[in-house]
């Protein structure tokens, strides 16, 4: 049985879903957030991503994190480049608790889990949903992003 942690980078929230299962079988999954307030410094809110990512991670001691790659935001660079920040603080504190490390591509995620690399965020939620047999919405939009994440690790990588 592996355990895979999902995460969503984001400087608002970052998502965060934990998978255990092992081939299509899911034993047991959770999911949440860390938030950080608009009013803080970015460095204060890198330094809170990254010491609650890193303390999970420490704590939950998974066999794979992966972490959605950086997608080009051509009408948007300043987003891309606040992206990549929020994705190197995660980066580190995935290294910092000695996991294995894959970044997928958001298209990727989108095909394996709904069938559509353009999926919207409800449809990829749905899916998710689907997938864990899972009752109710799952919010915030970054934590079923954040277990898609995860899914897609235990599907594509968890014979590894």
């Amino acid at each position: 049985m592996m355990k895979i942690i999902g995460i969503d980078p984001g400087l608002a929230g970052t998502g965060i879903g934990v998978v255990q299962g092992q081939g299509m079988d899911i034993e047991e999954y959770s999911f949440g957030s860390i938030s950080t307030d608009a009013k803080d410094a970015l460095p204060t809110r890198l330094n809170l991503i990254y010491s609650k990512a890193n303390s999970f991670l420490e704590q939950q001691r998974p066999d794979l994190v992966v972490i959605e790659d950086i997608y080009s935001l051509e009408k948007y660079p300043g987003s891309g480049i606040m992206l990549g920040k929020v994705t190197g603080v995660l980066l580190l504190a995935a290294f910092n608790a000695g996991a294995t490390i894959k970044e997928v591509a958001v298209r990727e995620v989108k095909k394996i889990i709904s069938g559509n690399g353009s999926a919207d965020k409800y449809q990829v939620e749905r899916s998710v949903r689907h997938l864990l047999n899972h009752d109710g919405p799952i919010r915030p939009f970054h934590a079923s992003d954040a277990l898609g994440l995860a899914l897609t690790g235990l599907y594509r990588y968890g014979k590894q």
